[in-house]
């Protein structure tokens, strides 16, 4: 195995190229509302949504048919170049790594929108050296484009060999942005026996004990709770902390079933409760959801600032309405302060929902 010097890993991978950053910044993003560029309709619909989500994302992959991938990449091209983002971000997912368009669509984009473009998001990442042949090509189309800002990575777990990797994959390059579950992928790749895209399955379940029958032994066929199961708590989990190791951002990815909102949100919010930072929304309907959920409640503020206040200098341990805070349950109120402070600045309405939140003594 080669090594290289930790201060190369920090040197641009091609002369010319802008410096790779040393921290990624933390910017909201919590709802990736995907848009098909090839579709008309719904490429005019662009403009209107800036300000309203997090980031919108120009997908030229799985969604696009093969006859419409050139329309796709020149119609986010055209929006790109004709719309104003302000502090809503502008991402792409390309094409998979093996498919005939991905250097088409690197070539294009980053020399025509480079500066426009935030992130791209790999999708069907295996390991590491994927994210190293994308690297490379962006630094070279980046010197060749003149663009002032690196644009950041984006990978996508959706093979079990990708989530067998994630440690790797979340440490390959100073430009990842963060990995997000693609759940559809996945199940297929591990022959999970689940035709959901997301959420829960009925048959993944815990029962509960059964009850003493009437000739004392247990009633086995009698009433039984049963509690279904979250079948991508695993995968969350870990793909969070090679996140977290890394310093960069674990998103959950798409909930396939558009009309069932209250399972949308329980999917959500179990992934925000994990350590996600936000979620892709596939329509609309499910922006709303996300900003929600991936926003920290009042009573959530309210309470983390209460204990920061009673705190102090963060050492020794207080007592809060009979319960023991000390410096790591500061640390964990600090998350969410931080959290609503970033959120604050770019969402007035929360702003002004935090700002109203009076801590009592």
């Amino acid at each position: 195995m080669s090594h290289k010097s930790p201060k190369d890993f920090f040197a641009p991978l091609a002369v010319g190229a802008p410096a790779p950053l040393r921290e990624i910044p933390a910017r909201p993003s919590r709802a990736i509302h995907f848009f098909d560029p090839s579709n008309p309709k719904m490429a005019a619909k662009v403009p209107a949504m800036v300000g309203t989500v997090d980031v919108l994302l120009g997908n030229l992959e799985d969604a696009v048919k093969a006859d419409n991938k050139v329309a796709a990449r020149e119609g986010l091209v055209e929006i790109a170049k004709n719309t104003d983002f302000g502090k809503t971000q502008l991402w792409t997912r390309i094409n998979s790594l093996d498919s005939p368009w991905v250097l088409d669509d690197l070539v294009t984009l980053v020399t025509e929108i480079g500066d426009k473009l935030d992130v791209v998001m790999v999708p069907k990442v295996q390991g590491p050296e994927d994210i190293h042949y994308v690297d490379r090509l962006l630094a070279q189309l980046e010197a060749k484009g003149g663009v002032q800002k690196p644009i950041l990575i984006h990978a996508i777990l959706e093979t079990a060999r990708g989530v067998a990797n994630v440690e790797e994959i979340a440490l390959a390059s100073p430009r990842m942005q963060g990995i997000s579950l693609g759940p559809a992928d996945l199940a297929a790749d591990r022959k999970m026996k689940t035709t959901r895209v997301g959420g829960g399955h009925p048959g993944y379940l815990v029962r509960q004990d059964p009850v003493t029958g009437p000739d004392g032994g247990p009633d086995i066929h009698g009433t039984r709770a049963v509690f279904q199961q979250d079948l991508w708590h695993y995968t969350i989990a870990k793909m969070v902390d090679a996140c977290a190791a890394a310093g960069i951002y674990p998103y959950y990815g798409p909930f396939g079933d558009i009309t069932d909102v209250v399972a949308a949100e329980d999917q959500f919010r179990n992934a925000f409760l994990l350590g996600c930072v936000g979620t892709w929304s596939l329509h609309p309907k499910q922006i709303e959801i996300a900003n929600r959920v991936f926003s920290p409640s009042v009573e959530d503020i309210k309470h983390a600032r209460r204990v920061v206040a009673a705190m102090g200098d963060g050492t020794g341990a207080v007592m809060l309405d009979g319960k023991m805070e000390d410096d790591a349950s500061l640390k964990q109120c600090l998350v969410l302060v931080d959290l609503a402070e970033e959120l604050a600045a770019i969402d007035p309405k929360l702003k002004e929902l935090y700002d109203a939140i009076e801590i009592e003594d």
